[in-house]
């Protein structure tokens, strides 16, 4: 049995998902996986089945009906990981743009530095983007600036979708209240933890932008990010009751 469960929310990703699945299990640490896939028309939940006969107790899935967001997803698989007992759960881009390798790290800063979450970041010494141009590069930098100016945090990597929670973390937040399901759902779930006095720390990575597949990426994502972060400099945070 391990500590650790990674989820990673799918919609049409046969291309990357089995590598994906075999790559988090050849670490030389113990990582479960939870697929949610949003009924992705692809076949990509077949090829996930498939492979749960090959790791029965390490590979599981739920699926959902339709596309439902990423935040949801996230949400959906939060409250499995803590109702099926994990210590230490894990958001994960099925991609490939998140470096696999870089999951124990992540796991340490919780599991033996005592940090109540991590953060795989583009923005710190050592992090970085492999191949964006650079008006992207330049936006998303930028973003992190705007997020940190108008919330007051300190985390550079607001946006950043590669994280470990532990369990305290994800139990204190009342996940019902998070609203937001896209770049603003990251930057909600790390505002909250932040302000219920969560402490949390950042492990450069270098982010690499997909090669198989196509990007979920649209513009209403953007506009819930600018717009949103006005709303979470109001809201109220509260612990769940």
């Amino acid at each position: 049995m391990s500590d650790s469960l990674v989820i990673i929310p799918t919609y049409n990703e046969k291309e990357n998902i089995e590598k994906m699945i075999r790559t988090v299990h050849s670490l030389p640490s113990a990582f479960h996986v939870l697929i949610v896939d949003d009924g992705s028309p692809d076949g990509t939940s077949e090829i996930v089945k498939n492979l749960q006969r090959e790791f029965p107790e390490s590979l599981h899935m739920e699926e959902r009906t339709g596309k439902l967001g990423l935040g949801t997803a996230y949400i959906h698989g939060f409250k499995w990981g803590l109702k099926n007992g994990y210590d230490f759960i894990f958001e994960m881009d099925a991609d490939f743009s998140h470096p696999v390798d870089k999951l124990p790290a992540l796991y340490d800063a919780c599991a033996k530095e005592g940090y109540d979450f991590s953060i795989g970041s583009r923005y710190v010494k050592g992090g970085g983007v492999s191949n964006w141009d650079k008006f992207r590069l330049f936006l998303s930098y930028f973003a992190s600036i705007y997020v940190r100016m108008i919330l007051w945090v300190r985390i550079k990597d607001t946006t950043a979708g590669f994280m470990c929670y532990s369990r305290k973390v994800l139990e204190t937040i009342d996940l019902d209240s998070i609203r937001f399901i896209g770049y603003a759902f990251q930057i909600e779930m790390k505002y909250t933890a932040t302000k219920l006095g969560f402490k949390g720390k950042e492990v450069p990575i270098t982010f690499k932008d997909r090669e198989l597949g196509n990007s979920k990426m649209d513009t209403s994502i953007f506009k819930e990010a600018i717009f949103g972060v006005f709303k979470l400099r109001f809201k109220k945070i509260s612990k769940k009751k």
